[in-house]
């Protein structure tokens, strides 16, 4: 059999020198006995890299703050998702063949950030459907967490910020996909949230700050902030026993098991890429769940160890 050949892959962005994306793609490209590796290239500006980008061996990256919104300059054709969100956290290198049979490359963009949290959502819901959705915060996160909800079905969406007209910002430019309630924090919720995602910094808010929002017996909690281990949303969520949890690092699983298949084009091993980082952290990812097995990396009010992702 015939080796592909070799391509490269990278993480760009700052501050990423303890990425774990090289460990979990590489353990996936030797899992399927490919020739690939995947590096990291630390760059103040996406045209430090350029050349990485413009090489024939180039096949496609992780893009990462401050980079997602500079992306956009390099690709000849942007998903509906990342056009949405208005960034860019997947590069891939693509083969285009023109009318005469001849092939010319080009780099499409697109965002999985809020594929992990859409995955985890309908994983949750199982067939179930949630009426009531709460994003806290109103940045660039916010933003796929809004659109995760949308996608997954989710019939009413309340963005809660401290300051109001970022969250009214997020209810116009969605306004025709879903139905998007701002609220000002510390106001109350008219109704319980079945799912909460969490796209502050861990310790933003007090654990007062989240006490009155797991009025419903049951649901699902995700936490995208990975600093400190158990932030104080998760801290207050696993208070309630019914409520089920998910932590940054499973989000930083699910949008990579996304972007494996985007370069590839072949299903991600998902249970050797969780594996890889269990070696590499010593630690377990995942925990004990009364739910279905194929859910087990969830939590139902037992922590998940926290590890660096880039969001």
């Amino acid at each position: 059999m015939t080796l592909p050949t070799p391509q490269h892959y990278h993480i760009f962005g700052q501050g990423i020198s303890q990425s774990l994306s090289p460990t979990i793609h590489n353990a996936a490209f030797a899992h399927y006995g490919l020739p690939h590796r995947y590096d990291i290239q630390e760059c103040n500006s996406l045209q430090d890299v350029k050349s990485l980008i413009d090489d024939p061996t180039f096949g496609g990256s992780s893009v990462t703050m401050p980079h997602k919104l500079s992306a956009g300059v390099f690709c000849a054709h942007v998903s509906d998702s990342a056009t949405r969100l208005g960034a860019i956290n997947t590069l891939i290198a693509r083969s285009i063949e023109s009318g005469d049979g001849t092939l010319t490359r080009e780099i499409h963009g697109d965002n999985t950030d809020w594929s992990g949290l859409y995955s985890l959502i309908k994983e949750y819901a199982s067939g179930e459907r949630k009426q009531v959705g709460l994003v806290i915060g109103a940045g660039g996160a916010a933003r796929a967490g809004v659109y995760a909800m949308a996608q997954a079905g989710i019939e009413r969406i309340y963005v809660r910020n401290r300051t109001l007209a970022k969250a009214e910002q997020i209810a116009r430019d969605f306004e025709d996909l879903c139905r998007v309630i701002p609220v000002q924090f510390p106001s109350a919720l008219p109704e319980a949230p079945d799912v909460i995602i969490g796209t502050v910094p861990g310790e933003a808010m007090p654990q007062e700050a989240f006490k009155g929002l797991f009025g419903n017996e049951k649901g699902l909690c995700i936490e995208m902030a990975y600093k400190p281990r158990v932030t104080n949303l998760l801290a207050v969520a696993r208070e309630n026993p019914g409520w089920t949890t998910a932590d940054g690092v499973e989000v930083l699983l699910r949008q990579g098991f996304e972007q494996f298949r985007l370069w590839t084009g072949l299903d991600a091993p998902e249970a050797v890429m969780r594996k890889a980082i269990e070696a590499a952290t010593e630690g377990k990812v995942g925990g004990t769940s009364s739910l279905p097995s194929n859910m087990g990396c969830l939590s139902t009010g037992y922590p998940i160890n926290h590890l660096t992702c880039e969001v």
